[in-house]
């Protein structure tokens, strides 16, 4: 008797770590990063005041999950670390009830808009971590 798995589908927290890990090039200037955080919902509509720094987080972070998740390489500590330091600084609260369309019971706890971005992506990943899912996104 041969028996097969029913692929599953990816959890919303694991699409966007998907969708943020593969912005390559594609997040270059604060622009592109007001595109990514505004096409993702993480951020409200309207202007958002990005700054080089911003920029530069949202980058340490992506390497930092990127490189993590490259099961062909073992991880740069120095990459690693950098990506931690940027988490480190990002307050986040939990939930007391969760809505539906939430990609984690982390809630972002900080009035800026991109760092409320960078803090849903990082509870994202905390859900991706929490669920052992990122095992499966493995590259």
């Amino acid at each position: 008797m041969t028996t097969t798995s029913t692929p599953t589908r990816p959890s919303a927290a694991a699409e966007l770590i998907a969708d943020f890990v593969s912005t390559g090039g594609r997040l270059t200037d604060r622009a592109d990063l007001a595109r990514f955080l505004r096409d993702h919902r993480l951020v409200t509509e309207g202007a958002i005041p990005i700054t080089l720094a911003d920029l530069d987080e949202a980058i340490t972070l992506r390497d930092g999950i990127r490189a993590f998740l490259d099961a062909s390489d073992t991880p740069d500590p120095e990459v690693l670390g950098r990506a931690q330091k940027v988490l480190d600084g990002l307050r986040v609260t939990v939930r007391l009830e969760p809505t539906e369309q939430a990609e984690s019971p982390l809630a972002p706890a900080v009035v800026d808009e991109v760092r409320r971005g960078l803090a849903r992506i990082a509870g994202a990943w905390a859900a991706v971590l929490a669920t052992g899912e990122w095992c499966r996104m493995r590259r």
